[in-house]
Order: C-alpha cells, then sequence, then structure tokens
C-alpha cells in the first residue's frame, strides 16, 4: 500500500479589520472642537448679518415712515425739513453709474494686465510688476482721493472736451455745464483706478491655476499664443474673472472717502456724466452724517439699508452666475 505524505498547509491569515469599527484616534476631541469652532464661526456670522439687517431695517423704517416724499423717487435730501422730504433716487443713480463707469474701464484692462504677467511677461520681469500691483491695493482711500482731487481732477478737464468734441453726439459725453470736472465720470475713472488692483491680482491668480496640460496640448496642435489664450485660458479662468469683478464692484459700490473728495454733491440726475454734479450713497453719508440730528441719522441708515440691499443682489447675481460652473464654483470638493 503506497505511503501518503502530508502536505504542508500555509498558516491562516489574520483577519482583515473590521471596516465599519473605527479605531479611537487621540485627535477625536481636537476634530471635535475643530468641527464646533467651524460651525459655531458659520452661525455667528449669520447672526451678525441678520443683526445688522434688523437694526437697519429697524430705523430704516422710523424715517421712511415720517417721509413726506416718496423714499424711491424724491429728487431731495432735506430731513431737517418741515415736513422733512428725501429721498435715494439721485443717490441709487450716481451709485449704479459710476461703477458701471468703473467696471467698463478697470476690468478689461485687469484682465490684460494678468494676461501680460501669467503668459506674457518674463519671470524677471513679472515678479516686480504683480508686487506693485499688489502694493496698490493696500493704498487707502483718502490717499486716492487726495490724488484725485489734486491731480487727476484737473487733468480730466482736457480729457472732458475731447470727449464732448468727438462723442458729444452720444448724448452721454455731451457736456452741457461749465464747470471743474467733478462728475460722475472722474467718480468713475478715479474708482476704475482704485479697484484695478484687485481684479487684476485675482484673475492673475486664477490663470496661474490654469492646467500646464492644456496649455501645452494646443501648442502642440499648432495653436498661436493667443489661441491658447482664447481656448484654454479664458475659459477656464471665467468663474474667476467674474468673483474678480464682483470684488472690485464691491469696493466701487461702498467707496466713500474718495468719492466725498472728487464728487461735486447736487440732487440733479443727469445722463450728461461729464457734468458737474451726482451723488452716491456712501459720499452723501459720509457727507451729511457729522451734521445730522437723530431723525437725520435715521434717514441716512435708510440710504444705507438701499446700499446694503444693492451689495447683497450683487453678490447673489454673482454667486448664481459662477455656480452655473459648478467644476470651479468648489460645489465637488
Amino acid at each position: 500500500m503506497a505511503s501518503t505524505t502530508p502536505i504542508d498547509t500555509p498558516p491562516a491569515l489574520p483577519a482583515p479589520p473590521d471596516r465599519k469599527a473605527r479605531p479611537q484616534s487621540t485627535g477625536r476631541a481636537g476634530d471635535k472642537v475643530f468641527v464646533g469652532l467651524s460651525r459655531g464661526s458659520g452661525i455667528l456670522l449669520l447672526v451678525l448679518m441678520a443683526s445688522i439687517a434688523a437694526f437697519l431695517s429697524y430705523r430704516a423704517a422710523i424715517a421712511i415712515s415720517k417721509d413726506d416724499g416718496n423714499f424711491l423717487t424724491t429728487f431731495d435730501w432735506n430731513p431737517a425739513g418741515d415736513p422733512p422730504v428725501f429721498g435715494i433716487a439721485v443717490l441709487l443713480f450716481g451709485t449704479v453709474v459710476s461703477s458701471i463707469i468703473a467696471m467698463v474701464i478697470a476690468v478689461p484692462i485687469a484682465v490684460g494686465i494678468a494676461l501680460f504677467i501669467s503668459h506674457y511677461a518674463p519671470r524677471k520681469l513679472a515678479a516686480p510688476i504683480a508686487y506693485v500691483v499688489d502694493l496698490l491695493a493696500a493704498v487707502p482711500s483718502i490717499v486716492y482721493g487726495i490724488w484725485g482731487a489734486l491731480v487727476l481732477v484737473p487733468y480730466m478737464e482736457g480729457l472732458n472736451l475731447w470727449l464732448d468734441q468727438f462723442f458729444g453726439w452720444t448724448y452721454i459725453f455731451e457736456k452741457t455745464e461749465v464747470g471743474v470736472a467733478r462728475s460722475l465720470f472722474t467718480v468713475g475713472v478715479l474708482l476704475a483706478i482704485m479697484i484695478l488692483p484687485i481684479v487684476t491680482s485675482v484673475s492673475r491668480e486664477v490663470f496661474l491655476q490654469v492646467p500646464k496640460m492644456n496649455e501645452e496640448a494646443a501648442l502642440a496642435l499648432g495653436a498661436t499664443r493667443w489661441e491658447v489664450i482664447r481656448l484654454s485660458v479664458l475659459p477656464f479662468g471665467r468663474s474667476g474673472i467674474i468673483s474678480a469683478s464682483m470684488l472690485g464692484l464691491g469696493r466701487a459700490l461702498g467707496e466713500t472717502m474718495a468719492v466725498a473728495t472728487v464728487l461735486s454733491p447736487s440732487f440733479i440726475i443727469s445722463l450728461h456724466v461729464l457734468n458737474p454734479g451726482g451723488g452716491t450713497f456712501a459720499q452723501n453719508i459720509a457727507a451729511k452724517f457729522g451734521e445730522a440730528d437723530e431723525f437725520g441719522r435715521d434717514a441716512l441708515i435708510a440710504s444705507g439699508l438701499v446700499l446694503f440691499v444693492l451689495t447683497l443682489l450683487v453678490n447673489g447675481a454673482a454667486r448664481l452666475i459662477i455656480a452655473r460652473r459648478k467644476e470651479y464654483s468648489g460645489a465637488n470638493a
């Protein structure tokens, strides 16, 4: 009878760890603290926003209830009168028009500068330019205002005459009043200079995040430098440009000291943007808050509420636009 030899069996492997049972981590307490702080910070922000909105609404309701005119359409600001008459028509018009002028001027130039720094300029030149741009974003508003009043306003008179001569037929650039160039157009130019560093810095950082593979693939297919930017860089950075523009628009809407230093205020609405006069929410609050009585401050707070709502609407519209590009909005993070 043939003998049989035992076959060596391999040792049993240890059982795989239970994935459902998490090991005790020494950092669990720290995680709980971090989650609590994060959640608390978010809740605190919402509470602060709600508190600001409630305070502005309460004080605004007191003022509007005693307004003898229409708060939305009145072309006057006299809360100390008997009866008090005040409205935001001129302020809303001036704020929107000056901000639009600033955005039309600043955004194309800022995007061009950002593209030059990120894709055209040599490294030795790009770094100093980027540093100067970032430095300009930290200049205080009052410095821009003084520079605008002493330097920009005198030089704007020649530009106003040129625009009136060659583009006066557009009605918008027709100058019908003689005076110093303390107009909404000058304010728009000054605001464009102020928001230019912000839009440039954010756009530059977005353009630097474009995947190199996309650019190299386009170059390998024979695309020119401009075609690479048009087909790869700009589509990728579209949401970033919108975000940068909204940041700049937020500063333009709420700018105070620079506008108050340059603008010659008047409660007249005119589509001739070269004519002196006009007003904005922030400029009116800064100019009249010190001399106003308690009811006058309530009226100014009511105008501040409109600016608050306008800023929220602008930011909300920007978020809706960015949300259309979910891959860049953080929704899939």
